[in-house]
């Protein structure tokens, strides 16, 4: 979807998908032709092999389809509202993941970097806490449903405007 704000068009792709995503093709795309672009900013979340102390054999990610890609939208659209984004891409998968593999791209251009650096922080912080996906965690312990972590609540707070 492209969308305007003032003179510059801000191009916003949002993708749920099972297939993985090659970060690079992703940044050749949202730049394509544009000369306005002085700044992308990426995010890669990756499966890891430990979360704290238990060592996990695989993730499972499950999502609200329809709802999640609307509560992402609203991220974006606040982000491209607060900051002189160009481009935004926010692409999550969800389905059976083994540590190693990457899980979430999200790809924030600009004019200059510190609007592209702010509004990837933000959209990934936001991410973290009101998207509705549900992760499922595999270890040696068994398998359990990871619940929020009050660190990331801590980091969205930040954003909200007085």
């Amino acid at each position: 979807m492209t969308s305007s704000a003032g003179a510059c068009p801000v191009t916003v792709t949002i993708r749920i998908q099972e297939d993985d995503f090659d970060i690079a093709r992703e940044i050749a795309v949202l730049t394509k032709s544009r000369t306005d672009i002085g700044a992308v900013v990426s995010f890669s979340g990756i499966c890891r092999a430990d979360d704290d102390s238990a060592k996990v054999a695989a993730l499972t990610l499950e999502h609200y389809p329809g709802m999640a890609e609307e509560e992402i939208r609203r991220h974006t659209d606040e982000a491209t509202s607060r900051w002189p984004l160009n481009g935004v891409t926010v692409i999550h998968r969800v389905g059976r993941f083994m540590p190693g593999q990457n899980i979430v791209l999200v790809l924030t251009a600009s004019q200059h970097r510190q609007a592209a650096f702010h509004a990837a922080e933000f959209l990934m912080d936001y991410l973290k806490t009101s998207a509705p996906f549900w992760k499922k965690e595999e270890s040696e312990a068994g398998t359990d449903w990871v619940e929020a972590h009050a660190r990331d609540d801590e980091a969205a707070a930040r954003w909200t405007r007085s």
